[in-house]
């Protein structure tokens, strides 16, 4: 998503001469505050039903949310549907519904919002073959549907829309079971905003089978970032997972990103997220405390490095499933946790991190928080505010919390380096 307003002078690190002007300034927003926090804001569509799973995906941009229910059923069952909402009032502004849609498309199933216009992934669309997928576009402000998205060489069971996203007039859509490296090894084409026109596809340079490549996708300044959570290496062989950097305009693959604590079965690559060259990686499956409590980890996008150690909730739990979903913003990572218990079983949260020294800043739960609801299940993040997905709630109607927030930044220099460290802290109503 366009979540970043700072243009740099390389797409991953900042010019070092905006931090010798910024060095020693302290800017502060708001005073961190650690602990839990409950929402500012629940957001529920006007015309919400059991089964829907609003809030299935989720994105933000310019004070806008941008919400996905993918089982929602205006043009036949599990046909789809997305929706706007403004993130200071809560209001509906917005429904969308593709002009073909039909039942079990499930549009709405991943989404993000960017520069005016609004991109859905509907992966259970039939164009092309039965789960072919395809993907769409809308003009965020007067609804109209631009243009309609399909793969050039789609194929039955491609799931192509399982992840989108948009930034700087292109679209970036996964299909996790195309077959080009093998059965289900995933591919990611790139789309031309104006024209509706393909114009590049993806593949990693050691795609294989069952990597599930382009299973989530994140955009931001030219770069993209692409998850495979069933990548195989190190002679770890039940999906250790990895994650990719392209460089948008060439194509050209930058960097293979693994966490330097690789086990099997963590599912590395099953969430992912950038911005300003800083990339998060969700792991949800990894066993830090039993079975699959999940991590996330932090890149340096510019080298493809490791950013300090995982990221860990203090009360990490057996079954958190922390790091299902993760979001980048100024600095700081929001990542889901869809299996806390907290509020019940399932419940979920969410909480923020320090992106640069991994300290855990808050923890995010639902003042109405109810077993099953899967607070986290989705996230999104854009200037300071946390949207988190609850797709389970009320019967799995589903609903979405946000979490407004302001950010502390301190920018500094010691002469050889420069760095930035920042933390998070909620805005009281």
């Amino acid at each position: 998503m366009a979540n970043s307003n700072v243009v740099f002078a390389s797409p991953f690190m900042p010019d070092r001469s905006l931090f010798a002007v910024l060095a020693g300034v302290v800017l502060i927003l708001a005073s961190p505050v650690q602990g839990q926090v409950n929402e500012d804001l629940k957001l529920l569509p006007n015309d919400g039903f059991a089964g829907q799973e609003f809030g299935y995906s989720v994105a933000s941009d310019a004070g806008v949310i941008a919400l996905g229910g993918r089982f929602d059923d205006d043009n036949g069952a599990d046909s789809g549907s997305a929706y706007l909402f403004d993130a200071s009032t809560g209001s509906q502004l917005r429904k969308f519904l593709p002009t073909d849609g039909a039942a079990g498309a499930q549009f709405g199933f991943s989404i993000d919002i960017g520069s005016g216009m609004v991109a859905v992934g509907a992966p259970r669309a039939d164009d092309e073959g039965v789960t072919t997928g395809a993907a769409y576009l809308f003009d965020a402000n007067t609804g109209t549907q631009l243009h309609k998205l399909l793969p050039a060489d789609g194929a039955a069971d491609d799931e192509f829309g399982c992840a989108i996203a948009i930034d700087n007039g292109i679209v970036a859509v996964g299909a996790m079971r195309d077959d080009d490296n093998g059965d289900s090894s995933g591919s990611v084409y790139l789309f031309d905003t104006s024209t509706g026109a393909q114009i590049d596809k993806l593949l990693p340079g050691d795609g294989a089978t069952n990597n599930t490549f382009g299973e989530a996708v994140a955009m931001d300044a030219g770069i993209l970032a692409v998850g495979a959570h069933g990548h195989s290496h190190d002679g770890l062989l039940l999906f250790p997972g990895a994650a990719y950097l392209f460089d948008v305009a060439t194509g050209s693959q930058l960097a293979e990103l693994r966490a330097n604590d690789s086990q099997s079965g963590d599912f590395f690559g099953s969430a992912i997220g950038i911005n300003d060259g800083i990339v998060a990686v969700g792991a949800w499956a990894k066993n830090i405390v039993f079975d699959h409590s999940g991590a996330a980890y932090v890149f340096d996008g510019a080298s493809g490095e490791q950013i300090g150690s995982r990221l860990v909730p203090a009360d990490t739990r057996d079954r958190q499933h922390f790091g299902i979903s993760v979001a980048v913003d100024n600095g700081t990572v929001a990542v889901g946790a869809d299996g806390d218990i907290d509020n019940g079983f399932e419940a979920g949260a969410a909480y923020v991190f320090d992106a640069f020294t991994g300290s855990e800043i808050e923890k995010l739960l639902a003042s109405d928080g109810a077993v099953f609801q899967e607070l986290g299940g989705s996230i999104a993040f854009d200037n300071g505010v946390v949207a988190a997905g609850a797709f389970g709630d009320a019967a799995g109607a589903g609903s979405v919390y946000v979490f407004a927030g302001e950010v502390s930044v301190t920018l500094f220099t010691d002469g050889f380096e420069t760095g930035n460290t920042s933390s998070w802290s909620q805005t009281v109503p």
